[in-house]
């Protein structure tokens, strides 16, 4: 063991804990950004590309199949060679596969270049949140993580605003390019000021079986999602069924596997995951279809659609972090059962967005409840995650987490447009695609209060953030 893997730990307020909140945030908000900046730049990509509806959804269910698949091997790499370390990789890899986006021909190579970008981003995901866990003082890793999913949601959120920004006033490719001098200050705030640390039990090997047959699975359900009709869905659906399994029995079996399946025996934390893959699978589904529908049938442009979602980002900025604060005092329960209910009547009351929208009325109300309830939410619920699991364990729970939330986004992206009868073009026709926003729109309010009574049935009610 060497003093790297057990720095002394760092405080709250302080400007060696503010250095490694803002690092996290940094790289960690690239990836929530590029997982959202996109949408509002879709139907602008598709008609300057030529691309179809299938094509617009591997543009962002590429990016999110690379990083949910992954991201576990991500978490392990941090674990065994420094968290540090492998997020200044994942982060120069995530800037470069950014610039292939931002220079892309065709529909073809910014998949491929979005798919390469999720790579990097499930190499520096995990250690963003690890760096947190590892490096903070067990008192304070409540408040920081309350910081760093508040700010990073921030960044989410924020992803509308910028992509319609940059595409009306400059180029859709702006979306990607933006990411290079980012890059570069998370790398410099990184190296100066995050202290190393790493997992001293952690297996000398890596799962590689276990990472390609977690993509199989997810790749064979995506575009049996996706293409669904298709001549080859029957195979994509037998690929992704014994796919799964075989990542399951692989699993079970080896002596250093990717992910190691007891770590869900604890059921605070197979609930809260359970939580996660609803939550986002809402969340990333409402964003999706919010801004098409505001661009193709309310008429608004990329930058009034971004625009438009600015209350879910300021209720994250002044909340996210008290709701952390308020999790650490009470217990996750309230706050997670509560939380997804407000998102849950924030996403009914956006069913009145339409032909002849008005903001004050029609968007605002439904994005400023939505919002609060993220605001409750999502503090909480990645700080129970971590609490549930052993400190030294960090990067592998992380991962857990950002995977099942993605792999959430990711089929409900997939699923939803062929669910409420999308297909090829008909994103484009108003007529077409306003019934199929609404009936999106009440399966997203589905998804949440079921996140809701899952939280209030099987979340314990315990300070999180301490450990026994």
């Amino acid at each position: 063991m060497t003093p790297a893997d057990h720095p002394a730990p760092v405080r709250a307020g302080t400007p060696a804990g503010r250095y490694v909140v803002a690092a996290a945030v940094l790289g960690s908000g690239m990836v929530l950004l590029d997982g959202t900046v996109v949408n509002v730049a879709l139907r602008t990509v598709g008609r300057d590309l030529g691309a179809s509806l299938a094509q617009l959804q591997w543009i962002t269910d590429g990016y999110l199949l690379a990083l949910a698949s992954l991201i576990l091997l991500g978490g392990s790499l941090g674990d065994r060679f420094g968290r540090r370390r492998v997020f200044v990789i994942g982060t120069v890899w995530f800037a470069l596969a950014s610039l292939a986006c931002g220079l892309a021909p065709t529909p073809g190579a910014l998949v491929v270049a979005r798919i390469v970008q999720g790579a990097g981003a499930a190499l520096l995901t995990p250690g963003s949140l690890a760096m947190i866990q590892g490096a903070f003082d067990a008192e304070d890793r409540a408040e920081a993580i309350g910081s760093w999913s508040g700010l990073g949601s921030i960044a989410a959120a924020l992803g509308p605003l910028v992509g319609g920004g940059l595409v009306q006033l400059a180029s859709w490719r702006w979306i990607f390019l933006v990411n290079l001098p980012v890059a570069v200050v998370t790398v410099v705030v990184a190296r100066r000021h995050v202290p190393e640390t790493r997992d001293p039990g952690a297996p000398d090997r890596f799962d590689v079986p276990g990472a390609v047959l977690a993509t199989l699975a997810l790749g064979g359900a995506t575009y049996a999602l996706v293409q669904w009709g298709d001549p080859g869905m029957a195979w994509a659906v037998a690929l992704a069924v014994l796919a799964a399994a075989g990542f399951v029995l692989r699993e079970r079996t080896s002596d250093h596997p990717m992910l190691a399946l007891g770590i869900f025996a604890d059921r605070t934390f197979s609930a809260a995951n359970g939580l996660t893959v609803l939550a986002y699978a809402a969340l990333g589904a409402l964003l999706f279809f919010l801004v098409l529908q505001l661009q193709v049938v309310g008429g608004y442009g990329p930058l009034a659609a971004g625009l438009s979602t600015l209350p879910i980002t300021v209720c994250m900025l002044l909340l996210a972090a008290r709701g952390g604060r308020l999790a650490a005092r009470t217990g996750p329960r309230i706050p997670l059962t509560l939380g997804p209910l407000v998102m849950a009547a924030g996403s009914l009351l956006l069913l009145r967005v339409g032909p002849e929208v008005r903001y004050t009325t029609d968007v605002l109300p439904g994005l400023t409840v939505f919002g609060l309830g993220l605001a409750l939410m999502v503090a909480p619920l990645t700080a129970t995650v971590l609490a549930a699991a052993p400190a030294e364990h960090a990067g592998i729970a992380s991962g857990v987490n950002n995977a099942v939330a993605r792999t959430g986004s990711l089929l409900a992206v997939a699923a939803l447009p062929v669910a409420v009868g999308l297909s090829g073009s008909e994103y484009a026709d108003p007529l077409t695609l306003d019934p199929a926003y609404r009936s999106a729109i009440l399966a997203c309010a589905g998804l949440l209060a079921l996140g809701g009574l899952v939280s209030w049935l099987t979340i314990r009610t315990r300070v999180v953030g301490r450990r026994p």
